[in-house]
């Protein structure tokens, strides 16, 4: 069993590397269920709208997560009520739309349960991530509820994600960070059988500043005369990980980076 994750897609040029590659890179990797983070996915790259959602599903994106930028494109409030395969973070303010969490069907019908979560620290405010994972993990069980788990925590700082992996050991098939936009070196199994990775990188053009235009962005930090955030629209590299998995426990057999094309195609 193969799952592919991956990392925030962001804007146009990101949009349309997953759509124009990714159903050739689920055969030629023997991809069985794939999950992307879509929330930069829209034109501005911030937010995701139902038409993205749809082009997505379309080229074998099986369940798209969230985070921060969730709520960007107004109509997603609306949206995500009537589609389960799009998820927000769990631990949301509540009331909120939506859900945090589903149990799907890959196409070799296995249940992968789906767990999209947001960090705290440098955050918009959210729940406390980690008592809203204690509450998770004593409703739902590995192999019980689902065949396999896989945790897309999108935070800001390495330590809460680090810890999040670790809280998750032996709990969950995989947990992989997004929002920093960067993918880590750390890709590993842990000593529990839980796969993890502190951030899986983004779907988008790396000639920038995590996804946006490099020159306006210089502009914002040195504090001269800039426009908002706006992506950069070179070639866009696919990043994210690729995960074996146990069918007997749900655990990770191993884990590795999923890179291809755009500026960082010889650091596979």
């Amino acid at each position: 069993m193969r799952i592919l994750f991956l990392g925030d897609v962001v804007g146009i040029s990101g949009r349309s590397m997953v759509l124009n590659n990714l159903v050739k890179k689920i055969e030629e990797e023997k991809i069985d269920f794939v999950i992307a983070n879509g929330e930069n996915a829209a034109d501005s790259g911030v937010g995701i709208t139902e038409e993205i959602c749809k082009e997505f599903f379309n080229c074998g994106v099986d369940v798209i997560t969230t985070g921060n930028h969730v709520w960007d494109q107004k109509e997603t409030m609306t949206h995500i009520e009537k589609e389960n395969r799009l998820l927000r973070p769990e631990n949301l303010i509540e009331p909120s739309p939506g859900k945090g969490f589903g149990i799907f069907v890959s196409k070799n019908k296995m249940r992968i349960g789906v767990l999209n979560l947001m960090g705290n620290i440098f955050m918009k405010k959210c729940e406390d991530v980690f008592e809203a994972s204690e509450k998770f993990l004593k409703k739902y069980k590995l192999k019980e509820d689902y065949d396999f788990l896989i945790v897309d925590f999108h935070g800001e700082i390495t330590s809460e994600k680090n810890a999040i992996g670790h809280f998750f050991d032996s709990k969950a098939t995989l947990v992989v960070g997004t929002h920093t936009h960067i993918p880590t070196n750390d890709g590993r199994v842990l000593s529990g059988g839980t796969a993890y990775q502190t951030d899986a990188g983004m779907c988008g053009d790396y000639n920038s500043v995590i996804g946006m235009n490099k020159d306006n962005s210089i502009n914002r930090f040195m504090k001269k005369k800039s426009t908002k955030h706006f992506p950069a629209t070179g070639e866009a590299t696919l990043c994210g990980v690729i995960v074996e998995c146990n069918v007997k426990t749900g655990l990770a057999i191993s884990i590795k980076k999923f890179i291809y094309g755009g500026e960082l195609k010889n650091s596979q």
